[in-house]
């Protein structure tokens, strides 16, 4: 049975970015996005249904959606089958599928091109974290040595403090060596998201290049602005001196944002709480 198509402003929030260029920085995304080329939208209506074992399906017309792969395109819950209708639904006269992030993500996790597990995925999380960007400080100019420690040294002793675990930070090259207890402590943390959730975490660290911001944005101590600027500090600090190429810097820093906005929704909306949804929902 079909049924219509509701839209919710939070979902509608990440489709802005259509109007956007595509941004050399989103490889990930690029690597198994739905398609390479823009195409001429094909169907009129978008719908949702509920199919076997309780999957939800996406209907562009009366046709399924698949995967690149070639599976059914299903999905675990009706709000995250929502968010990926409503992304298809926004598409105007020509489908660019760069800007369908939710979709991408959904890719990802039915098909696992990598062909990994939730172990592989948790350790290359984990690399991002030997050299989590706001682990890496720099000597000088003390104006930025002081704007790192002002912006980044706060959500660092929040972390550490969230999790119990140390971290630093340091101005070698190699960077900070970090304690095998903290690897293990957040290992064991990861293992607590399933593997759908991790698809969208994997993808908001690789944005950010922070395991730091990423879990400071999925605990929602940070807003997705505040962690796309803490991850950007040295660049917006080096244009604030030396200037920008005129709109360049905002097409890179609105991608990078509808981006992480997109991961940061899809690890909630993909986790098995369905408290979580419901919270959003209300947001």
């Amino acid at each position: 049975m079909f049924r219509n198509l509701v839209r919710f402003p939070f979902v509608n929030a990440l489709c802005l970015s259509k109007a956007w260029p595509r941004s050399q920085g989103s490889r990930f995304a690029l690597k198994y996005s739905t398609a390479t080329a823009d195409r001429k939208r094909f169907y009129q209506d978008v719908s949702i249904s509920q199919g076997e074992g309780g999957l939800y399906e996406i209907n562009l017309d009366r046709r399924k959606l698949k995967t690149p792969g070639g599976k059914l395109f299903t999905v675990p819950n009706e709000v995250l089958a929502i968010a990926v209708a409503t992304e298809w639904d926004a598409q105007r006269d020509v489908l660019k599928f760069y800007t369908m992030h939710m979709t991408t993500l959904c890719n990802t996790a039915l098909d696992n091109p990598t062909q990994r597990n939730k172990d592989q995925m948790i350790n290359a999380a984990l690399k991002f974290l030997e050299t989590d960007t706001v682990c890496y400080r720099v000597d000088e100019p003390v104006a930025l040595v002081e704007l790192q420690k002002h912006e980044w040294d706060p959500v660092l002793e929040w972390i550490e403090k969230r999790y119990n675990v140390t971290i630093g930070s340091s101005s070698s090259i190699l960077g900070p060596e970090i304690p095998e207890a903290t690897k293990d402590t957040f290992r064991q943390h990861l293992k607590s998201y399933n593997f759908w959730s991790l698809t969208g975490l994997e993808y908001v660290i690789t944005q950010l290049k922070s395991v730091v911001l990423s879990l400071g944005m999925i605990d929602r101590h940070l807003s997705v602005q505040e962690a796309v600027l803490l991850s950007r500090l040295e660049e917006e600090y080096q244009i604030r001196h030396w200037g920008n190429v005129e709109w360049a810097h905002d097409y890179d820093t609105y991608e990078l944002r509808a981006r992480t906005a997109a991961g940061a929704l899809f690890v909630h909306l993909s986790s098995e709480s369905s408290s979580v949804k419901c919270k959003l929902l209300q947001d």
